[in-house]
């Protein structure tokens, strides 16, 4: 019997037995889920047009149909924990999220229940479909601008690959022991990502540790990571730097963490918050009132930077018109991993004043977000080897004069672009995005700067913010 037969055989086998038709390759079987009434097919593969399926008011990481909406919030499995979560008296729901008046008016909407639903991001799809319906014209136009922007802001970026004695040896250490669960180029993005915060003096090197009395040694400032995931970040840190307070930030669960090891060590005060980094009021954190605080995080994808930083600063300081604004009292410093910018939303942006000055609209925001995905469309090992631009702006300057057969639009420009200097204008968006966020934080009084901290040949995505308040001793 030959595959076909065998599979048209199977399928209906499968109708006669009520299960769903969908052909599950990797498996090599049918799906085995129950099919829904009207279909051969159960929820999980039936077609459905996505207009139906809307975030969860509950948990937005899963969809549900909108006609099940009102069935779904009174069993989503998450509904205990978002309940227990909502009466912790640091839970205040999107105190970090940013507004945008015009975008909740536009996009706001009532459920089925009337109760509000979340305002829904732009997809990388709903990106791309936006850049691919602007005229030629106004696709040339933001290119120029990009170049124009990187051109005059993102110039001398230093590169600060740190690699502390004292984590030197912890990694040795560890290696001997076999007691390192996760790959070298972790460990080498966290040793320098920690290297960074001493090398800005906000933490104190082994020799000036030993040399505090015990005094000096009640100032030692908490460590605050945000997208925590696993800790192992803040393992290092607290081993090498005798961190004795320790919040890991996560809003999801996850197993083998580093807490376990952590709180073996008995002068470690050990607490992990598990709750969307958007709704963390930190002033209300009891056991960190008055504590000085360092706020560190590693590959925070997209909008996450922009809540983390929110989120370090009291709402009174948090304008985003570009008035000068003082750092919290007890905020120390912080080393952040940008990373994933494609993700981006203008509502989070911390900085959109910025975008603004330059003549550049949310739309805007939102393609050159979008562009930033390009950074990997060519073979390359760092900025440096890929192409300069100059040429294709004139290219593209021809193409807006002249037309030269492009009427179809942005989709054959596109097509057309070599991908190495599509490459090259990502990576310019990249480092766009990021000074935003710099000049928002030397707004608020702080000495801040970006830095490549690994090698690309460690992690392409090798920017880190690192800010601290400008009259720290």
């Amino acid at each position: 019997m030959d595959t076909g037969s065998a599979s048209s055989n199977l399928g209906r086998d499968n109708m006669e037995r009520k299960r769903c038709i969908f052909w599950l390759p990797n498996k090599n079987r049918f799906c085995a889920n129950s099919p829904l009434n009207d279909s051969s097919f159960c929820g999980n593969h039936n077609s459905r047009s996505y207009e139906q399926w809307i975030p969860c008011p509950i948990d937005p990481s899963h969809s549900v149909l909108e006609q099940n909406l009102k069935w779904h919030v009174k069993r989503c499995p998450l509904l205990k924990q978002a309940q227990s979560l909502s009466l912790q008296p640091f839970y205040q729901k999107g105190i970090n999220a940013g507004s945008d008046g015009e975008e909740q008016e536009e996009e706001e909407r009532l459920g089925v229940d009337g109760s509000r639903l979340p305002i829904m991001n732009v997809s990388s799809e709903m990106k791309r479909n936006a850049v691919n319906k602007m005229s030629v014209t106004e696709f040339c136009n933001l290119i120029d601008k990009i170049e124009s922007l990187h051109e005059s802001l993102c110039k001398d970026i230093q590169e600060s690959f740190q690699m502390p004695d004292v984590c030197s040896l912890w990694i040795k250490t560890r290696v001997e022991e076999r007691k390192l669960p996760f790959q070298e180029k972790h460990i080498t993005q966290q040793a320098s990502i920690v290297g960074n915060l001493e090398n800005i003096g906000v933490l104190k090197k082994s020799s000036e540790r030993e040399e505090a009395d015990e005094g000096e040694e009640d100032s030692v400032p908490a460590v605050i990571e945000f997208g925590a995931g696993r800790g192992y970040l803040t393992q290092m840190l607290a081993d090498c730097y005798g961190i004795k307070r320790v919040f890991l930030v996560e809003r999801k669960s996850y197993k083998l963490k580093a807490d376990r090891s952590l709180r073996q060590n008995e002068s470690l005060m050990l607490e992990r918050l598990r709750i969307d980094i958007e709704d963390l009021d930190l002033n209300a954190v009891g056991s960190l009132q008055g504590v000085p605080f360092v706020a560190i995080g590693k590959h925070l994808c997209g909008a996450a930077t922009d809540l983390t930083l929110r989120c370090c600063f009291p709402p009174e300081n948090r304008k985003d018109n570009g008035e000068p604004c003082p750092a919290k009292s007890n905020f120390g410093g912080l080393a952040i991993a940008t990373c994933c910018h494609h993700l981006c939303q203008w509502k989070h942006y911390t900085n959109k004043r910025y975008f603004s000055d330059f003549g550049m609209t949310k739309k805007e925001f939102h393609a050159i977000t979008w562009f930033t995905s390009w950074a990997v469309d060519a073979n390359h090992g760092s900025e440096s080897d890929l192409p300069d631009t100059t040429d294709y702006r004139s290219h593209l300057q021809s193409i807006k004069e002249e037309g030269n057969g492009y009427a179809n639009g942005v989709e054959k420009v596109l097509a057309d672009m070599e991908a190495a200097k599509r490459a090259s204008l990502g990576f310019k968006c990249k480092w766009i995005i990021d000074m935003g966020r710099l000049m928002w934080l030397r707004e608020r009084g702080l000495d801040a700067k970006i830095v490549k901290y690994v090698p690309p040949t460690i992690s392409p995505e090798n920017h880190l913010l690192i800010a601290r308040p400008s009259n720290f001793l």
